[in-house]
């Protein structure tokens, strides 16, 4: 990792290297330690360190979906976590979601040059309280500044709920819960997933 850059834990256990803060770059992230996971918010390198068990579940079913629904459509490609997006807007370098959905281009060994049309955050056992649920609105918020169409906000620790948010209307989310199918229009036209099956059989 470049040195002098600033480092910031973030989600799922992070941890700080203030030494002499630099802004990071995009090359910072090229040089996250094998197996991490970064983002860079507001001039900061963010990194999360490894999912829970429910966590990777959740991801893995949803991935599924989506690799079905890619390959039926032929209209983008399904991407598991940890792969990185480049963007420019005023307080955000990057973003790696849980799961995402690209159109924007054919892919290549770099991070992608823009936001996914879909993107998944995952709930952990940090992303809870005030102070959580106002990160990960912003976050939905550059999200949808960068292009994204839909974001999912998927708890499947406590309430059991995915938070549909759309461009269009990202105030008023529309929420599926156990028994129901979550779906991501206009992102995805036509493909939705039982939420049932983000968690496993009891």
């Amino acid at each position: 990792m470049a040195e002098n850059s600033h480092i910031v834990r973030a989600g799922r256990g992070r941890f700080c290297d203030m030494g002499n803060r630099r802004e990071a770059t995009v090359d910072d992230l090229y040089h996250v330690p094998e197996h991490g996971k970064g983002e860079i918010v507001n001039g900061e390198l963010v990194l999360m360190t490894p999912s829970g068990g429910l966590h990777g579940y959740a991801v893995g079913r949803i991935y599924v979906g989506l690799l079905d629904y890619e390959r039926r459509t032929k209209r983008g490609v399904a991407l598991p976590d940890n792969v990185g997006f480049i963007v420019n807007l005023p307080r955000r370098r990057s973003f790696s979601p849980d799961v995402a959905f690209w159109t924007g281009g054919p892919l290549t060994a770099k991070f992608l040059e823009g936001a996914p049309i879909f993107a998944v955050e995952i709930r952990s056992e940090e992303d809870s309280g005030p102070a959580a649920e106002r990160a990960m609105a912003a976050k939905r918020a550059d999200y949808f500044a960068a292009g994204t169409l839909v974001v999912w906000d998927v708890d499947v620790l406590d309430a059991h709920v995915v938070r549909v948010y759309r461009a269009d209307n990202p105030a008023t989310p529309t929420m599926y819960g156990r028994g129901e199918h979550a779906e991501a229009e206009p992102a995805l036209p036509g493909w939705s997933m039982p939420v049932d099956d983000l968690a496993p059989p009891a």
